[in-house]
C-alpha cells in the first residue's frame, strides 16, 4: 500500500481507503470479514456517515480492540449547533470510540447552506468546540456542489474537502489543485462513477494518477473487492486501461445513477438504484438475460413509480430520476 498525509492533518493515510456505503445491506460477520482485509492489505482510512443507516455501528463493532490501527471519518448532515452535537455523541457510541479523527459536514448543498452551517448556532460551531475539547480531531466537508467547495476554500476553516472524482467525473479536478496548494487533504468519492465503470481496478488507478488527489475511498461489500482494488495503488495505469476508461467515460455521458442511495427510501417500495444497475447491465455490459432474471424478483420495480418527484428532490446529481425510470420499464416491461 502506498500512504499520503491528508493535507494539513499530518494523518498518514493509505491512498486506497475504504467507502461505507455499501456494507449497509451485510452482516456482521461479513464486514469483520471486509474490514480484516482491509487491514491486511494496508487499507487505514475509513470513511462513513450517519446516514448510512447501520454502516457506523456494523464498522464500530469492527474496529473494536484495534481502534490505534484505524482512522475513521464519518459526518453528518444536520446543520445546526445543537444537532451536530447530538450526532457526534451518536457516532462515538456507534463506532464504539472515544474520538474521530475526522468529522465532516455532510454533503452541503449550497453556498447558502454552507453559510447556516457557519453561523454561531450552526454545526460548524459545534465541531469546532468539540475539536478543541479533543473528541474530533479534524473537521472536513463534502459536497457534490462545486460552489460549495470553492466557498469551503476560501474559509480557510477546513482541514479536508470530499467531493466526486473518477473518469467520468473530471469537473473537480482543479478544486483539489485548488484545495493541494492550500495543504487541505482531498477525499475522492465516487471514484468508480457508483459501480458504473466495469473496471473498476483501471478507474482507481486512473485517478490515483493525480498528485492533487490524497485518497480516494471505493465502497467495498466484498474480500474479493478489497484485494482488487487496494492493489490499484502500486500498479501503474496503461496506455490501453487508459483508452478504454475514456471510451466507456464518453458512453456514460452525466446522466447515470451513482448508486448512492440519497434517493431512498422511496414511498412505493421501489429500489431504485437496483432498477438503474440492472439496466447497466442489460444495455453496457451485454447481459441481457440474467439482468431480466433478476429484475424480475424485485417486489417493486419502474413500473411501480408514482411520479411523486420524493428522489428528484433528494438526489445530488438532481437526475431526471422519473423520467430514468420509465426508459427502464420500456426496457422490462411491466
Amino acid at each position: 500500500m502506498v500512504y499520503s498525509t491528508l493535507g494539513r492533518t499530518g494523518i498518514k493515510v493509505s491512498r486506497v481507503g475504504f467507502g461505507g456505503i455499501p456494507i449497509q445491506q451485510l452482516n456482521q460477520n461479513n464486514v469483520d470479514a471486509i474490514i480484516d482485509k482491509c487491514l491486511e492489505m494496508g487499507i487505514n482510512f475509513f470513511d462513513t456517515a450517519r446516514g448510512y443507516t447501520v454502516s457506523e455501528g456494523l464498522l464500530g463493532n469492527s474496529f473494536y480492540g484495534r481502534r490505534k490501527d484505524i482512522y475513521i471519518a464519518t459526518k453528518s448532515g444536520v446543520r445546526d449547533r445543537d444537532s451536530m452535537l447530538r450526532d457526534v455523541e451518536i457516532s462515538l457510541k456507534e463506532l464504539r470510540t472515544d474520538y474521530i479523527d475526522l468529522y465532516q459536514l455532510h454533503n452541503v448543498g449550497s453556498p447558502e447552506e454552507l453559510n447556516r452551517t457557519l453561523r454561531d448556532d450552526g454545526a460548524y460551531k459545534a465541531l469546532r468546540q468539540l475539536k478543541d475539547e479533543g473528541v474530533v480531531k479534524h473537521i472536513g466537508i463534502t459536497s457534490h456542489k462545486e460552489e460549495v467547495i470553492e466557498k469551503a476554500l476560501e474559509t480557510d476553516m477546513f482541514e479536508t474537502i470530499q467531493f466526486p472524482l473518477n473518469v467520468v467525473e473530471r469537473q473537480g479536478e482543479y478544486l483539489f489543485e485548488r484545495a493541494y496548494e492550500k495543504n487541505v487533504g482531498t477525499i475522492a468519492m465516487k471514484p468508480i462513477a457508483g459501480g458504473a465503470i466495469r473496471d473498476a481496478q483501471g478507474a482507481l488507478k486512473f485517478i490515483l494518477d493525480n498528485p492533487h488527489l490524497t485518497v480516494a475511498i471505493p465502497g467495498m461489500d466484498s474480500v474479493e473487492q478489497v484485494i482488487q482494488n487496494s492493489q490499484a495503488a502500486n500498479m501503474p495505469l496503461t496506455k490501453e486501461e487508459k483508452e478504454s476508461l475514456e471510451k466507456e467515460a464518453r458512453e456514460l455521458g452525466q446522466t447515470f445513477c451513482r448508486r448512492c442511495g440519497y434517493c431512498l427510501p422511496c414511498p412505493e417500495g421501489i429500489d431504485i438504484p437496483m432498477m438503474f444497475l440492472m439496466e447497466g447491465y442489460y444495455t453496457r455490459y451485454d447481459l441481457k438475460d440474467w439482468a431480466r432474471e433478476r429484475y424480475a424478483t424485485q417486489d417493486k420495480n419502474a413500473s411501480h413509480c408514482a411520479k411523486c418527484g420524493n428522489c428528484e428532490e433528494l438526489c445530488p446529481y438532481e437526475l431526471p430520476i422519473m423520467d430514468m425510470l420509465d426508459k427502464v420499464d420500456a426496457i422490462f416491461g411491466s
